[in-house]
């Protein structure tokens, strides 16, 4: 089905072994299927990984990172090179989220029950868990972001296009915010 997509594919020979983001933009720009595989395993794990914390279920986080490397396929061509790909990857990623989220308000009037990890410190996770479902959208999405995936400010700043001050801004009020949730919670 790819094929009817638009670009040709191509299976060149010569993709190095670590291509710079500008060398794959190029690439998949060409349609070389390689360069796209590439960018997949470069990214796929981390943004399975927030897409999962975003959308609340594994299902969901991998139909959304599909939909995102389907939207990155359709758009490279316009990729201008202002941000890295990286950048770029996650910010089509996160509006995929937002558009996953938004569906299943349409579908169910609760949201979806979500995953949780079993673990021998499920009671910390679950309080965890619920803690951040109660932060503000910005306010989860920079924390994980920076505690779970390990991006730094100034990538997230370019995937949020906020300055990078607000983004350490809105990792101390999430921090603060779960302090004081998770603090409550035990007493």
């Amino acid at each position: 089905m790819v094929w009817e997509i638009g670009l040709p594919l191509r299976f060149p020979v010569n993709l190095s072994e670590h291509p710079t983001d500008s060398e794959l933009a190029e690439q998949c720009k060409r349609g070389n299927l390689r360069a796209y595989e590439r960018l997949y395993d470069l990214h796929s794990a981390r943004m399975k990984s927030l897409a999962f914390h975003l959308v609340g279920n594994r299902a969901d986080a991998e139909d959304t990172v599909q939909e995102a490397f389907l939207k990155v396929y359709r758009a490279v061509g316009s990729f201008a090179g202002a941000s890295s790909l990286s950048t770029w990857i996650f910010r089509i990623l996160i509006n995929c989220c937002y558009d996953s989220l938004r569906k299943q308000k349409r579908l169910a009037e609760k949201p979806a029950s979500r995953e949780l990890p079993s673990d021998p410190k499920l009671p910390l996770k679950v309080g965890l868990q619920r803690a951040l479902e109660k932060l503000n959208e910005r306010q989860r999405l920079v924390f994980l972001m920076f505690e779970v995936e390990g991006l730094k400010h100034s990538e997230i700043a370019a995937i949020l296009e906020v300055p990078e001050g607000t983004s350490r801004s809105w990792l101390f009020e999430a921090k603060r915010e779960l302090k004081r949730m998770l603090t409550e919670s035990s007493t």
